[in-house]
C-alpha cells in the first residue's frame, strides 16, 4: 500500500494512544531516533543457548565422580611408584572421556543451529518514506509494510490492514491461516488477538502497515528463545548413573580403608598394606563404566543414524528407552501438516463428483491469490472426475474474492453456449445467496425440510472439525461482456467441500505400536478442540475427555500432573501450558519425550526428559532437542525406543555384573586380609585381574537384550541394584573363602603366598569373567538365552589369558607361581557350583521381588 493511501484510511482515533506511547507518527521514526533506539534496546536478534569453547566441551566430561576419583587414584597409584597401574588407570579414563566428546561433536555438527527464524530485510517507513532495512535494525516504534510472503520481523500492531491472513501454525499448531485486521475486540490470549501479529510468523496473503511493539529477546518469540539459555535439569539417565556412582564411592571409601588397618594390623608393614589398599580401591572402583556407557550409547546413536536418526545427545538414547510417556505435537508430528480436500458433498451427504468438478473450476480460473484450500482442491484426485477444464470450459469473466463477501466466483461458457456462475465461499456466505438447491431430479426452491437437514450437514461437518466451503452456482440466461457481485443471486446450492489435516496412514499403527510396548501417547496442540477430537478418534486416541488451556490456568501443578495422567489429548494450548504439562507429568515419576517441530514447542523440548524433533523443523525447535529425526514418521520412533531399551539393558548388565563382583569381593577381601597370614594378592596381581575382567566386559555392547526386557519402559533404580548385588553378590565370596581353605589346607600355602596368590587370581578371574553369561540374562543361560557370539569370544579368550599368563614366562614378573595339575579339576568343580548356586539364587530372587523380565 502507497504511504498516501495508508495515511488516508488509518483509524487514527484507534492508533493514536500508541503512537503516544511509542513516540512515533505516521510517517515513522527518523533515522536519527531509529540510531537512538538501537542503542536502548540493542539489535533485534533473538538469544540462544550459550555455547562453549571446543576445550571446555572436552574437559567438561571430566566432570564426573568417577572419572575423578580415578585420577586421584592414578595420581597416588604414580606416588607410590605403580606407574603400571596409574597409566591403566589414566588409560580408562581418556578412552571413555574422548569416546563421548567426539560422538557428541559429530552430533552437534550434523545438527543445525539456532538460525533467525525471519527473513533478512524488512520494509519500513523512516521520514515519511519506504525503505528496506536490516531485520536486525528494526526498532521499537518503526512502521512495518506488511505485504504476501513477508516474515514477520518483530512483535506488532495493525495500523491498517487489507484481506490480511497470517500463517501463525509455528507458533499455535493451527494449519490454517488466520485472519488480522483492527478491531477494538480484546482477547486474554495474545495469540488470538485479531490486531497483533508475532515475529516468527508469516503473511499468508493480503497487505498492512504495522507498528513494531517489541524487538529481539522483548518478543513472543524472543521470550520463548530465552528459556532455552537456561541450564537442562539432570534427565533420569544423569540421576541414575550419579546415584549408582556415589553408591559405589561408599562402599569404596569404606571398604579401602577397612582393609588397610586389617592388613596393617596383622601383618605389620603398612606400606605393602597401603599399596594393597590402594590395589583394592582400584578393584572396587567400576572404572570401565564411562567406556561402557559410552560405547553402549555410541553404538545405539551410530545404529539409529542408519536409521534416519540422528543423535544430539548420547544420553538421550537411554532416556528414549525408559520414556514411558511420550507427548507430540499435532500438526506435521500426528496429522501431515497440510490441508487437504477430504470431502466433497451433495445436500444428501454423499461425494459427489459435481461438487468436486464446480469447485475444480472456480479454483483453476480464478486469478487471485490462491489459498490453501484453493491448492487443496486443485492437488486433489479422483479418477472419475474429467480434469480438462480448458478444453470444455471458457472463463468468461471473475468475480474477485474480498473478505467482507468471503467468496469469489467465476463465470465460464460451456459445450452448451450457457455462462455458468461458480460461485464458491463461506458456508453462510454463500447460503444466503441460495432460493435453490440441486437435487437428484433437477432443482427445488429452498424451503421445507431439506433447509434443516442441509443445516444438519454444515453442522456436524464443523463439529468433526472440518473446514467447510459451499458451492453454488447459476446458468445465466442472456450473455454479458461483464459480471459484477450482483450477478451472485438467485443461486442453486450445489454442496459443500470439506477440508482438513488428516492424520498421516503411519500415525495409527505407530501410536499401537507404542501402546504395545507401553509407552502412553498424548496430544498437546494450540489446535482447537474439535479439530484435535477428530484426529484423535482416527488414530484411535482415547478423547472421553480433553484438557483445555483454559482449563491448565485453573490448575496448580500438582493437579495438573493428576490430570495429565488421566487425559490423553490436551487443545488450546500455549507454549507455556504444554511445559507445565511436561514438569507435571515428570513430577510424577514418570520419563516423559516430547515430539515437536514449531517454535511453540521449544519450551516443552527442552523440559522433557527427551526432545525429538523433525529435520524439516523450524530451527529454534531443533536446537532444543535431543534427537532429531530425518523423516517425520512415528514409526522411526518406535526402532528408536527398543534401541533405547536394548542400549539400557547392556548398561545394567555391566552394573549388576560390577556391582555384584565388587559387593562380594568385599567380604572375600576381608576374610583374606583376617585369616591369611601375608597379603592375599598382591597390588600388581589385583590390578592385573581387574584389567582382564575389564577387558572381557568390552563387548557387553555387542550383547543381545532378552525380548522381555525391551516390553516395557526401564528406568534406573538404584534400590533394586542394592538388592540384587546383596542377594548375589555373597555367592562369589562362598567360593572365594572354599578357594582359601583349598589352598591352605589341600596345597599347603601357608610358608608359600605366591602359589596361593596365583591360585585366587586364576579364581577370581574365571569365576568373574564366566559369570557374566549368568548375570546378563534371568533365563537359563546358553540355553533359553545365549550371549552374542564377540562376549563369548571374549570370555573364552580373557581365562585362556589368564591361565596362559600364570604359566609363561611373564608369570615371575607378577609373582605368580605355577600352579598343581590338581588345581584345575577343583577350579572346574568350583566354577560349575557357583554357576548352579548363582543361577538358583537369581531365580528366588527374580520370584521374591516378582520381576516380570
Amino acid at each position: 500500500m502507497e504511504l498516501k493511501k495508508f495515511t488516508d484510511v488509518i483509524e487514527k482515533k484507534l492508533m493514536e494512544p500508541f503512537f503516544k506511547q511509542l513516540d512515533t507518527s505516521i510517517n515513522g521514526l527518523s533515522e536519527e531516533e531509529a540510531e537512538r533506539r538501537l542503542e536502548i534496546y540493542g539489535y533485534n536478534e533473538l538469544g540462544k543457548e550459550k555455547s562453549h569453547s571446543v576445550i571446555y566441551n572436552f574437559f567438561i566430561n571430566f566432570k564426573n565422580p568417577l572419572v575423578i576419583l580415578l585420577l586421584v587414584l592414578a595420581v597416588i597409584s604414580y606416588i607410590t611408584g605403580d606407574l603400571r597401574a596409574a597409566i591403566v588407570m589414566l588409560c580408562m579414563v581418556a578412552l571413555g572421556v574422548v569416546l563421548k566428546f567426539v560422538q557428541e561433536s559429530k552430533a552437534d555438527e550434523s545438527a543445525e543451529k539456532l538460525k533467525a527464524m525471519v527473513s533478512t530485510t524488512a520494509t519500513v517507513i523512516r521520514d515519511g518514506e519506504q525503505k528496506e532495512i536490516e531485520l536486525r535494525e528494526v526498532v521499537p516504534g518503526d512502521i512495518i509494510h506488511l505485504s504476501s510472503g513477508d516474515m514477520i520481523p518483530a512483535d506488532l500492531i495493525l495500523i491498517t490492514s487489507k484481506d490480511l491472513f497470517v500463517n501463525q501454525s509455528s507458533l499455535t499448531g493451527e494449519s490454517l491461516p488466520v485472519e488480522k485486521q483492527v478491531t477494538e475486540e480484546n482477547t486474554n490470549n495474545p495469540l488470538e488477538d485479531k490486531n497483533l501479529c508475532f515475529m516468527g510468523t508469516n503473511v499468508e496473503s493480503g497487505t498492512a502497515i504495522a507498528v513494531v511493539l517489541n524487538t529481539g529477546k522483548k518478543t513472543y518469540f524472543g521470550q520463548l528463545s530465552s528459556r532455552l539459555t537456561v541450564e537442562r535439569e539432570l534427565t533420569s539417565f544423569d540421576k541414575g548413573i550419579n546415584d549408582y556412582t556415589w553408591l559405589m564411592i561408599k562402599f569404596l571409601l569404606v571398604m579401602a580403608p577397612i582393609v588397610f588397618l586389617i592388613n596393617g594390623l596383622i601383618k605389620g608393614s603398612w606400606m605393602e598394606a597401603f599399596l594393597y589398599g590402594v590395589a583394592v580401591a582400584v578393584g572396587l572402583t567400576p572404572e570401565m563404566l564411562p567406556m561402557i556407557v559410552t560405547v553402549n550409547l555410541s553404538k545405539g546413536a551410530m545404529s539409529m543414524a542408519r536409521k534416519k536418526v540422528i543423535v544430539k545427545k548420547l544420553n538421550a538414547i537411554q532416556n528414549f528407552g525408559a520414556m514411558d510417556i511420550l507427548c507430540t505435537d499435532k500438526t506435521g508430528t500426528i496429522t501431515c501438516g497440510k490441508v487437504i480436500l477430504e470431502k466433497h458433498l451433495n445436500i444428501y451427504n454423499k461425494n459427489s463428483d459435481r461438487v468436486l468438478k464446480y469447485g475444480y473450476i472456480n479454483s483453476f480460473y480464478q486469478t487471485g491469490l490462491k489459498n490453501v484450500m484453493d491448492t487443496a482442491i486443485l492437488e486433489h484426485k479422483n479418477d472419475s472426475v474429467e480434469f480438462d477444464i480448458a478444453d470444455k470450459y471458457e472463463k468468461i469473466d471473475e468475480i474477485p474474492f474480498d473478505f467482507i463477501r468471503k467468496r469469489m466466483s467465476v463465470v465460464v461458457r460451456n459445450k452448451r453456449m450457457e455462462d455458468v456462475v461458480i460461485c464458491k465461499g463461506a458456508v453462510e456466505e454463500v447460503l444466503a445467496l441460495c432460493n435453490k438447491y440441486e437435487t437428484k431430479e433437477g432443482t427445488e426452491p429452498f424451503v421445507g425440510r431439506m433447509s434443516k437437514e442441509i443445516e444438519e450437514i454444515v453442522t456436524n461437518l464443523s463439529k468433526d472439525g472440518f473446514r467447510v466451503l459451499a458451492i453454488a452456482y447459476k446458468i445465466v440466461k442472456e450473455y454479458k461482456k461483464e459480471y459484477s457481485i450482483k450477478d451472485e443471486s438467485e443461486l442453486t446450492l450445489l454442496g459443500f467441500m470439506a477440508f482438513l489435516d488428516p492424520p498421516k496412514e503411519t500415525a495409527a499403527q505407530a501410536i499401537a505400536k507404542f501402546r504395545e510396548y507401553n509407552v502412553d501417547v498424548k496430544i498437546l496442540t494450540g489446535d482447537n478442540e474439535l479439530v484435535t477430537r477428530k484426529i484423535c478418534k482416527e488414530v484411535n486416541l482415547p478423547v472421553e475427555h480433553i484438557l483445555l488451556g483454559s482449563d491448565i490456568e485453573n490448575l496448580t501443578d500438582e493437579e495438573l500432573g493428576v490430570e495429565a495422567e488421566k487425559v490423553s489429548v490436551f487443545a488450546k494450548l500455549s507454549p507455556m501450558h504444554k511445559e507445565r504439562i511436561i514438569g507435571a507429568l515428570k513430577s510424577r515419576n514418570h520419563v516423559v519425550g516430547f515430539m515437536g517441530d514449531g517454535i511453540n514447542d521449544a519450551p516443552a523440548l527442552k523440559a522433557a526428559d527427551v526432545g525429538i524433533s523433525v529435520d524439516s523443523a523450524v530451527d529454534i525447535a531443533k536446537e532444543s532437542s535431543d534427537i532429531i529425526l530425518l523423516e517425520n514418521n512415528l514409526l522411526v520412533l518406535e526402532e528408536g525406543v527398543l534401541e533405547g531399551r536394548r542400549v539400557f539393558g547392556n548398561i545394567v548388565k555391566y552394573i549388576k555384573m560390577t556391582a555384584s563382583s565388587n559387593f562380594g569381593n568385599m567380604f572375600s577381601v576381608i576374610a583374606a586380609s583376617i585369616f591369611v597370614p601375608f597379603i592375599p594378592m598382591l597390588p600388581i596381581q589385583v590390578l592385573t585381574n581387574n584389567l582382564l575382567y575389564d577387558l572381557s566386559q568390552t563387548t557387553i555392547p555387542t550383547d543381545t537384550v532378552d525380548e522381555a526386557w525391551i516390553r516395557k519402559p526401564r528406568k534406573w533404580a538404584v534400590d533394586e541394584i542394592k538388592k540384587f548385588i546383596f542377594c548375589i553378590g555373597p555367592t562369589s565370596s562362598v567360593f572365594d573363602i572354599t578357594t582359601f581353605i583349598v589352598m591352605l589346607y589341600i596345597f599347603n600355602c601357608f610358608g608359600n603366598p605366591s602359589l596361593f596368590q596365583t591360585g585366587w587370581f586364576l579364581e577370581s578371574l574365571f569365576t568373574q569373567t564366566l559369570i557374566i553369561h549368568v548375570i546378563r540374562t534371568n533365563k537359563i543361560p546358553f540355553i533359553q538365552s545365549r550371549a552374542s557370539k564377540p562376549l563369548l569370544i571374549t570370555s573364552l579368550l580373557i581365562v585362556t589369558a589368564g591361565v596362559i599368563l600364570v604359566n609363561s614366562p611373564l608369570a615371575s614378573a607378577f609373582g605368580f607361581a605355577k600352579l598343581p595339575l590338581m588345581y584345575y579339576p577343583i577350579l572346574a568343580l568350583t566354577i560349575f557350583c557357583y554357576f548352579l548356586l548363582t543361577q538358583l539364587v537369581k531365580t528366588l530372587y527374580i520370584k521374591k521381588f516378582k520381576l516380570d523380565y
